[in-house]
């Protein structure tokens, strides 16, 4: 019996989770019958390489999903909104990246280590979480399922490319204006229509969107929400600071957890080395901890630090990193795209 092919296409192909999607695409085994790339129609005409075919960047409008069963969103929520509908309408399957439909009762919000089950629920799109909830709820869904989980409490230390190019290059120009003692002059961190900028080299920014009227930013009620949302359950005590750091690629969290029986160190270092899309690196006698340098270009998310709370019983301290734009982003979408296409297969 044949293998059914897939139509694909990636909107925000030139973006740099887009790129990420692309790659990742290309690495992967997904029967792939034809890729269609779209853009803004600025970035249409250009040309980008894949399996070793050069596929020209066409304008995303409607029409361009004909024929399209499986589209890859990841250029701006205002565009999903826009386009994801016209997707749906013309037979597409839509994995959407963008914070455009995560909260949509209608829409599953899937993270495939944790609710894979609900990809068959959709009705035509499905939601892809926060970068910075999908590692957390990824290190904390096999410690859910064999202590059960009460309380959240995380600070996370997010990357700038978490905030797109733009961040990336005023990070790199802000570092070298500082080593050679010159004026910076900050323009795009804290992103969006903010009055106030900050310099981002040489410091930490703890503020990552706006702030909203509890005191808590959107990006930090994003983590609350959607970690709900993605476990099914509302009565679960989730809170969040969310910090922007100096660092190219990769998110870092410290993360809390109250579980509701008494975990055990061993058991639990034995449990996540054992689980799918982790890795444990908790060694502190040989200085062996997650970083963000090692966690750069992996799919998986890893974890380390693991210990007890001294005051707090059946509580944990873990570390836990990822590639923001792989696992993040980009590998959780296409993870979604082939858990779909294997559940209908």
């Amino acid at each position: 019996m044949a293998i059914k092919q897939f139509h694909f296409a990636v909107v925000g192909a030139t973006g740099a989770v887009g790129q990420q999607i692309i790659n990742t695409l290309e690495k992967r085994a997904l029967p792939i019958k034809k890729l269609t790339l779209l853009s803004s129609a600025r970035s249409a005409g250009s040309s980008i390489l894949f399996k070793g075919e050069s596929i020209t960047v066409q304008e995303a409008t409607p029409e361009a999903f004909e024929g399209v069963d499986i589209a890859l969103f990841s250029a701006g929520g205002s565009v999903s909104k826009k386009l994801a509908p016209e997707a749906v309408k013309r037979g597409a399957l839509v994995i959407d990246n963008t914070s455009a439909y995560r909260m949509d009762p209608d829409v599953p919000l899937v993270v495939p280590e944790v609710n894979k089950e609900d990809i068959f629920l959709n009705k035509g799109i499905i939601a892809n979480p926060n970068c910075s909830t999908i590692q957390m709820v990824v290190a904390l869904q096999p410690l859910r399922e064999k202590y059960g989980l009460k309380r959240i409490i995380v600070s996370t230390y997010q990357s700038v490319s978490g905030s797109g190019q733009s961040a990336i290059t005023e990070l790199k120009r802000q570092s070298q204006a500082v080593l050679n003692e010159e004026d910076v002059n900050p323009d795009i961190l804290p992103v969006g229509s903010l009055p106030k900028k900050h310099q981002i080299a040489f410091n930490a920014i703890p503020q990552i969107d706006v702030f909203q009227e509890n005191g808590f930013t959107f990006e930090e009620m994003k983590m609350i929400n959607e970690t709900k949302k993605i476990m099914h359950d509302d009565t679960l005590q989730v809170s969040a600071t969310c910090v922007r750091i100096p660092v190219v690629t990769g998110h870092s969290e410290s993360v809390f957890v109250e579980l509701e029986n008494e975990p055990d160190v061993a058991e639990v270092r034995e449990l996540l080395s054992q689980s799918s899309g982790i890795i444990v690196e908790d060694d502190p006698a040989d200085q062996l901890y997650p970083l963000a340098t090692r966690a750069e270009g992996e799919l998986e998310v890893f974890v380390g630090r693991i210990r007890k709370d001294l005051d707090v019983p059946n509580s944990l301290h873990m570390w836990v990193v990822s590639d923001n734009l792989l696992k993040g982003a980009a590998w959780n979408s296409v993870q979604i795209a082939e858990a779909y296409i294997e559940g209908k297969s």
